[in-house]
């Protein structure tokens, strides 16, 4: 099977040199419109196996043609091209992954289901951190109890070393940022499936030293497909964004003066986005690519046997330095690449469009990280 990835930024150039390492694809290619990040990308990933090239995804001629060549797709680019490329997937019968970021995208993906079962095709949104990782963590929490009370999820991305004034650093895009701060958490509470605003709901959350007390927050996205999936397994499901302490209500502050709005503004004789202006501040003004880690822990109750029994999970995994991979990197795109990979060796072999909690297999999965050093741990307690 051959496999082509859209986009040489970061996540793809993780994508790549994970794709290189651990499968068996007889070709790995890599593509993206800027040609500096592809030779950014080509350097990154120096003596691998794998082919580069040049490719506008808005140009749908070429994007089809090069659909075409290969059996799975996976998407590293802005969230807001996944249902056109989902579309072109069916279309060519060619497996497709991305790593989301968008609950409304998602529900237009989810709408291809009967073309892609008919095509034969396997498409699987959100396939990265969280959601991505968590929902394959939710699986496993609804398989291990025969009820579940709650499931609540906590992630974050964060600079080891935080800078003031936002404790924050570029860990993926800010568009993608920007999008998990404003729109509505999606919740799942007693079989209804609920909207809350983003950047409310703060509580402290303790991890080991260095980093002790946290604070995290509902943002948009990281629930994605789950209460859905799960609306008569799970009663309670939510999910909260970690950060240092205070950064929640320094952003909000910044976001409530409208730098988050994607209105034309006026200034003299020039017209003026906030958004796009405000990403520019945060690309020029954040660091970039400094020593990072991912902070996950996953609580939840429920019933086993007769019997209360909580289920916890934790993961601290750091940059890795001798590959120059960050924390980031590694957690959102080894579980995409894992995912394609059980494709590829017929693991993975439903048609249709799919949340990971529906079809990605839990230990095989957990298994495959622990290869890559990112370890989960798994704790279970009774009442």
């Amino acid at each position: 099977m051959k496999i082509s990835v859209l986009g040489s930024g970061m996540m793809g150039s993780a994508l790549a040199f994970d794709l290189s390492k651990y499968s068996n694809f007889n070709e790995i290619n890599i593509v993206d419109r800027n040609s500096k990040s592809l030779e950014s990308a080509k350097k990154f990933l120096k003596n691998k196996k794998i082919n580069f090239s040049i490719l506008n995804v808005e140009n749908s001629s070429d994007l089809k043609k090069h659909f075409k060549k290969y059996d799975i797709i996976i998407s590293a680019i802005p969230y807001k091209y996944n249902y056109k490329l989902a579309k072109f997937a069916v279309e060519t019968k060619t497996h497709f992954l991305d790593l989301g970021g968008n609950n409304d995208i998602v529900k237009k993906e989810r709408t291809l289901f009967n073309k892609a079962y008919e095509n034969k095709v396997t498409i699987i949104p959100d396939c990265g951190l969280a959601p991505g990782l968590s929902s394959v963590i939710t699986r496993d929490i609804v398989e291990s109890l025969d009820s579940v009370e709650f499931v609540k999820i906590r992630v974050g991305g964060l600079p080891i070393y935080p800078k003031p004034p936002l404790d924050y650093q570029i860990v993926f895009s800010p568009y993608g940022l920007i999008n998990e701060y404003i729109e509505n958490s999606i919740i799942l509470n007693n079989g209804k499936i609920i909207k809350k605003k983003s950047m409310t709901g703060i509580e402290k959350i303790i991890f080991p030293e260095p980093f002790r007390q946290m604070e995290a927050f509902l943002t948009s996205g990281g629930t994605s497909t789950l209460p859905y999936t799960f609306k008569d397994k799970i009663k309670y499901i939510d999910y909260k964004t970690i950060r240092y302490p205070g950064h929640c209500e320094k952003f909000k502050h910044l976001l409530d003066l409208g730098l988050g709005n994607k209105d034309k503004l006026i200034f003299g004789n020039k017209k003026i986005i906030p958004r796009e202006a405000f990403v520019s501040f945060l690309l020029k003004i954040l660091p970039k690519n400094e020593k990072d880690v991912v902070l996950l822990k996953v609580f939840s109750k429920g019933l086993k046997d007769g019997k209360d029994l909580s289920i916890n999970y934790s993961m601290i995994d750091y940059y890795d330095e001798k590959n120059n991979i960050t924390a980031m990197m590694r957690t959102t795109s080894y579980p995409t690449s894992i995912i394609a990979q059980f494709i590829e060796n017929g693991r993975i072999n439903d048609y249709g469009v799919f949340g990971c909690e529906e079809i990605v297999p839990c230990s095989p999965f957990f298994n495959e990280l622990k290869k890559r050093g990112i370890k989960i741990k798994k704790e279970k307690n009774e009442y």
